[in-house]
């Protein structure tokens, strides 16, 4: 199947400058393309999945992607989806996302047939009498000014710089095709003015005839109408220290029936049979929600790899077993994270005591030693019924934490000082 028409059985075709003739263009040769994402925070969200995951479609069936990460437009400020001007960073900062992120892409994208490449090696070569002879000569404001990206911010007022932006998006487009032989630019919805604007640039100095794309992506939303990829505690980060493995497995695994096939097609490299099997299992047996379960092992088996799996279904299964006894330290800090916390002093402690003067799980000593006596209360995995019973912390878990499960869900994790 050819690229274009694989995407759009995955609904991730939104727009396109000439749909038929990039159908040709990639049936007959390999392409360079390129996405861009400017280094505003350290770690990508599942929101830039969206476009990264069409580009690793296009790699996989051998043409070439350039990822570029915007230390020069970055350091500007896109107004692209904003009500107001973004905060300048400063270089240092830049500089410490720009290697974040190109070791994020790295790690989705492997070595192989794949760039990273960085706009400030050019965007900071271009002197302002260049930048206005050469190029401002050939952006006309009232055509700029009608674009969306631009009409959008007028009333609440936009700077210069940001002004700008378009024009430079536009160089980087302009740089990729001479040097990197890029004939595509793949973005999300709200990109369209910005690679449009790269398009006629091209055309104007190059000649009108040169074959270069637009293709972006559709807006996600979920099938609530709101926004995808926001939960209640914020974004789904990449990286593993902000989101943990385990938590973004289940980001995936609870998503909406309405929702499961519509992601599978788009972050999911499954092929179109497996998926059909799977849409047919949500609607006769959606109680077994297997097209979750899979749509959770495949992207976090894409973003953090095969262990990561095993790991976030090992601490899965521990907690809704109780069977906690057998989990890592690690997968502790994981599975725990969002869980009520205290920390208590190493020390072995009567377990009604412990549980009332220590941690407060209890809220009296009565409550305490009814709990214990009725096989309410669990210590790492274990049911306590006697009320003279010892706690101690160095039994399990190397000794940093003790797992208490009081109740048939109610979890709580002690930390040892």
């Amino acid at each position: 199947m050819n690229i274009i028409d694989e995407l759009k059985w995955r609904g991730a075709v939104n727009q396109t400058t000439d749909e038929e003739g990039l159908r040709e263009l990639t049936s007959k040769k390999q392409i360079g393309l390129y996405c861009g994402v400017d280094p505003t925070g350290d770690s990508l969200h599942i929101g830039h999945l969206i476009p990264f995951m069409m580009m690793k479609r296009f790699q996989l069936q051998g043409h070439h992607p350039v990822i570029l990460i915007g230390g020069g437009t970055g350091a500007i400020g896109d107004p692209s989806g904003r009500k107001s001007e973004r905060a300048l960073q400063t270089m240092a900062q830049v500089k410490h996302n720009e290697d974040a992120l190109s070791a994020q892409m790295t790690k989705l994208f492997g070595t192989e047939n794949f760039q990273i490449l960085n706009n400030y090696d050019w965007l900071s070569k271009l002197s302002l009498m260049d930048f206005l002879r050469d190029y401002g000569k050939l952006f006309n404001i009232n055509t700029m000014l009608n674009k969306e990206v631009i009409a959008s911010r007028l009333e609440g007022g936009i700077s210069f710089t940001e002004f700008t932006y378009q024009i430079l998006q536009s160089l980087d487009f302009l740089h990729l095709y001479r040097h990197e032989d890029v004939q595509l630019q793949i973005g999300g919805s709200d990109q369209w003015g910005n690679i449009t604007a790269g398009i006629d640039l091209i055309h104007k100095i190059e000649g009108p005839d040169t074959d270069v794309f637009a293709l972006t992506i559709p807006l996600m939303l979920k099938a609530d109408g709101t926004k995808f990829g926001k939960t209640a505690g914020g974004a789904v980060w990449l990286d593993p220290k902000k989101t943990s493995p385990y938590e973004f497995y289940q980001f995936w695994i609870n998503q909406d029936d309405r929702d499961v096939v519509k992601y599978l097609k788009y972050f999911t490299f499954l092929d179109e049979a497996e998926i059909e099997e799977l849409a047919e299992k949500v609607r006769t047996e959606p109680e077994k929600r297997e097209a979750q379960r899979r749509l959770a092992e495949e992207v976090t088996k894409f973003v953090h790899g095969p262990q990561a799996v095993v790991e976030a279904q090992h601490i899965t299964k521990a907690l809704f077993s109780g069977e906690v006894q057998d989990l890592t330290a690690d997968e502790i800090e994981q599975g725990f994270k969002n869980m009520p916390t205290v920390e208590v002093a190493n020390k072995k402690e009567n377990i009604v005591l412990w549980l009332v003067d220590d941690t407060k799980i209890e809220p009296s000593r009565r409550q305490a030693r009814e709990d214990v006596k009725n096989g309410a209360i669990r210590i790492n995995g274990e049911k306590v019924q006697d009320v003279e019973a010892e706690v101690d912390p160095n039994t399990h878990f190397d000794g940093k934490y003790v797992i208490v499960r009081r109740g048939k869900k109610r979890y709580f994790l002690v930390k040892i000082k």
